[in-house]
């Protein structure tokens, strides 16, 4: 084959962002305001994105555009107009990363406990590469793939990419996973995330996988990946696309479930035939592939943008899964939706989707007790209220149990709602705040 069958992955980093901003009328201030923001949150996109999902002749507004490029939006405009007049003044470097650090600490960077409360302690040891908040689930971050094919701006793992140490979750330390895991027998499902694993070679993605597989109480291998989206030929003319494809089918042949928690933002995403290829390949692997993103401000917050990516995922023989709600840290004040407005917006999709697709639900919080689903805005005694419930919880006594919040229109958080009726708590052991 010719060498356009075979892309080779460009990555494009902030050093290349102001010349990649040249194809858009933008003023020299304009340009400079969107640098500001990528000295502070993380950018990285490559050529696959740039010139296959974005519809140049749409920007600013192109969904994938807003997905991948920094906004001005993104940051309060003190912060802003600070790191911009840093870059125009030429600041030494040490001087920029110690004012990008303070807004970083200011944006909540580790939500829902994740350096506390979901980190397992092991023989004395505290496992900072491993999340272990539900019984039967623990999250894998391996060390190599703390990186994406491309960032989207609202991501709520942006502190794995801004080049803190102490902000990042990883390991490279297989034996300690492994005896963690045979002191746990509950544990029965491995999500192996990042980062994306999949910017890993299969050689290395190797390593962390087949010592699972020696364990028996392991029953499910989870990979969570963007690449799909945002670099397809992972599964198709990459060098070792035919080795990942049989690791796959090495995880099922050892009668496991293994999933591809795919990443689908937008249904553009889905367009590319290459897209399509590369889920035909997975599948045909005996993986399933699973889809989930949050609901983003600006970028799908419509139901017709959900309604089309459920039923497109279904056609092409995925199942969607999740929507999540904008989680509570980076730039959620730019990106959050309410949760009423975001309900609407679900219920909305959801009636016009077939009953293949309704295996999704949402919109569901990853918030420090759980992923708490909104059922839905209802009157009860009088009240106006939010119906939810636990899908998942670190108290299983939890899970499933129906509760009510105070109906309030401009909430966009877990921690925005107040129990309804006047009430102190939720549920007993789901407090407030």
């Amino acid at each position: 084959m010719s060498s356009a069958h075979h892309p080779r992955f460009r990555a494009f980093t902030p050093r290349d962002l102001d010349g990649l901003l040249r194809r858009v009328p933008l003023t020299d201030d304009q340009r400079l305001a969107l640098r500001a923001v990528s000295s502070v949150l993380p950018f990285r996109t490559n050529a696959y994105v740039v010139d296959e999902l974005i519809d140049w002749s749409a920007v600013p507004e192109d969904p994938v555009f807003r997905l991948t490029f920094p906004q001005s939006g993104m940051l309060p405009a003190p912060d802003v107009r600070r790191m911009a007049e840093l870059l125009a003044a030429d600041a030494p470097r040490a001087e920029i990363q110690r004012a990008a650090h303070e807004i970083r600490m200011r944006l909540n960077p580790h939500p829902s406990g994740q350096l506390d409360a979901n980190v397992p302690v092991h023989e004395g040891q505290r496992l900072t590469g491993l999340q272990h908040k539900y019984p039967e689930t623990l999250l894998l971050f391996p060390r190599q793939g703390q990186t994406c094919h491309a960032y989207c701006t609202y991501c709520f793992r942006w502190p794995q990419f801004v080049g803190e140490a102490d902000l990042r979750i990883a390991t490279d330390d297989i034996a300690a996973t492994g005896s963690y895991l045979r002191a746990h027998p509950e544990v029965a499902s491995i999500l192996v995330t990042g980062g994306d694993p999949l910017v890993m070679s299969t050689q290395v993605l190797r390593r962390y996988v087949e010592p699972l597989l020696r364990i028996d109480t392991v029953r499910s291998i989870r990979v969570g990946t963007k690449s799909l989206a945002f670099w397809p030929y992972r599964f198709t003319t990459d060098r070792d696309a035919d080795d990942l494809l049989r690791l796959f089918e090495e995880v099922v042949a050892s009668g496991r479930h293994l999933a591809l928690m795919a990443h689908f933002t937008h249904p553009q995403e889905l367009r590319p035939p290459v897209v399509r290829e590369a889920m035909r390949r997975v599948r045909d692997t005996g993986a399933v592939i699973r889809c989930q993103g949050p609901l983003v401000a600006g970028i799908n917050d419509s139901a017709d943008a959900w309604a089309e990516l459920w039923e497109e995922t279904t056609t092409l023989g995925a199942v969607p899964y999740y929507q999540f709600v904008e989680r509570d840290t980076g730039p959620q004040g730019y990106f959050g939706v309410p949760l009423a407005r975001g309900h609407a917006i679900f219920r909305d999709a959801y009636a016009r989707v077939s009953g293949l697709a309704r295996t999704v639900r949402g919109p569901v919080m990853s918030a420090m007790p759980g992923k708490v689903c909104v059922d839905g805005v209802t009157e009860v005694a009088g009240e106006k209220v939010f119906a939810l419930h636990l899908i998942q919880a670190r108290d299983p006594d939890l899970v499933g149990r129906p509760f009510f919040a105070a109906y309030d229109e401009g909430a966009t958080w877990f921690t925005d709602l107040k129990p309804a009726f006047g009430a102190t708590r939720f549920l007993p052991g789901l407090e407030a705040g």
